[in-house]
């Protein structure tokens, strides 16, 4: 008998690099394809699919590397989970950004073999994704991570200390998910104004419409001005904080060689959304110790960064997630720690990108991590 390979994800808009991905996983056993279904999508993704469910269970079927095709019957980014476990496949395949902590521990339950493919694209054809085809018109806007000083663009922490926020702009490499820390909510209010592309402006002043927008007069929580900043101000900015929602003053580095040596130390791995209602307030202890800390492992981050000494941002990075955990504990939870622990022999520092609970966890690591995704620094001349 074949031994079985599932696959699961959205295929929407279905591609050659999905055919590609299909055809690899096959060459494994009998391939299993499970799909997430309309409302998965639009929870993950923020947007409705282009294809409805039966359209791409349709096609896939379709494709003669699948043995067969079916929707997934729960939710969120582990929607598989019956269908694996009723299905038990000897191997499990993925993507590099379909990788997850969660994916893995599911599989070592399970006894099945993870597989992590990388993106090869047929011969004689182009490298291809979603987001590549949804990209085409220049119709997503750009994501941010924050790098060190997060909070502190809010008044009630920077009232005790001021200091610096970096974030950094990303090109949508990949569709990235809602609620995962990388401004997604910003980032859909931006499309309200700016619906395919940010117009030909001075980013700090794109930033400054885009953050008034967002917080309209009379809204009872303000979205922190880091969000608009890391969304409208390409390369690596800082933003200056003292007790007030707009930056002072701002910095920005733009040298090629400080940005493509911080895309080569940083990934991501995908965690899972942040849950709905979770409350990262209810518990805090914002003082003024605590806020310096904060305040100077920024300062601190973005001087190995200027100087690309890794050893040093490391430290930084995580003094700054240190000072975010210790002022606002329900960051982290026993989950989120034991992901982290998974980490801890091949990166060399880590955080939370945004506000915590979930999202996608930075890594800092001097060589390339396995089943993590790489970054793409926005630069100033790139177009989006």
């Amino acid at each position: 008998m074949n031994k079985k390979v599932f696959v699961s994800g959205c295929y929407d808009m279905l591609h050659s690099g999905h055919v590609a991905f299909f055809k690899e996983a096959a060459l494994y056993g009998d391939l299993y394809v499970g799909i997430g279904s309309d409302k998965t999508i639009s929870d993950l993704k923020g947007r409705e699919t282009i294809n409805c469910e039966a359209e791409r269970l349709y096609m896939i079927k379709a494709i003669k590397h699948v043995r067969d095709a079916f929707v997934n019957s729960g939710s969120g980014i582990m929607d598989f989970e019956n269908e694996i476990r009723e299905l038990q496949p000897d191997y499990f395949v993925v993507n590099e950004d379909g990788f997850s902590p969660a994916k893995e521990s599911l599989c070592n339950e399970l006894g099945i073999e993870l597989k992590v493919l990388e993106r090869v694209p047929e011969a004689g054809l182009p490298k291809r994704s979603t987001t590549d085809i949804r990209t085409s018109d220049n119709c997503l806007l750009p994501y941010r991570i924050d790098l060190a000083g997060t909070w502190i663009d809010q008044p009630y922490v920077s009232k005790h200390h001021p200091g610096w926020a970096i974030t950094l702009s990303l090109e949508p490499l990949i569709e990235y998910n809602e609620r995962c820390g990388l401004s997604t909510s910003t980032r859909n209010a931006a499309k309200k104004i700016w619906p395919y592309f940010l117009p030909i402006d001075r980013p700090e002043k794109l930033a400054e419409i885009l953050f008034k927008y967002e917080n309209s007069p009379g809204s009872e929580l303000i979205s922190g001005a880091q969000d608009a900043i890391g969304i409208c101000m390409p390369g690596l900015v800082r933003h200056y904080y003292d007790n007030a929602y707009w930056p002072t003053k701002f910095e920005s580095i733009h040298d090629e060689k400080v940005l493509t040596w911080l895309e080569e130390h940083l990934y991501m791995v995908m965690l899972w959304p942040r849950e709905k209602g979770l409350d990262l307030l209810k518990e805090t202890y914002i003082n003024e110790a605590n806020v310096k800390a904060l305040a100077g492992a920024s300062e601190k981050a973005w001087d190995a960064i200027q100087k690309s000494d890794l050893v040093s941002f490391a430290q930084a990075f995580k003094d700054s997630f240190n000072a975010q955990t210790t002022m606002f504990p329900a960051m982290v939870n026993d989950e989120i720690n034991q992901t982290i622990d998974r980490y801890k022999n091949e990166a060399i520092a880590w955080k939370l990108a945004g506000a915590g609970g979930g999202g996608y966890l930075i890594l800092v690591a001097e060589k390339p991590i396995k089943g993590a995704m790489r970054i793409k620094i926005r630069r100033r001349n790139s177009g989006i």
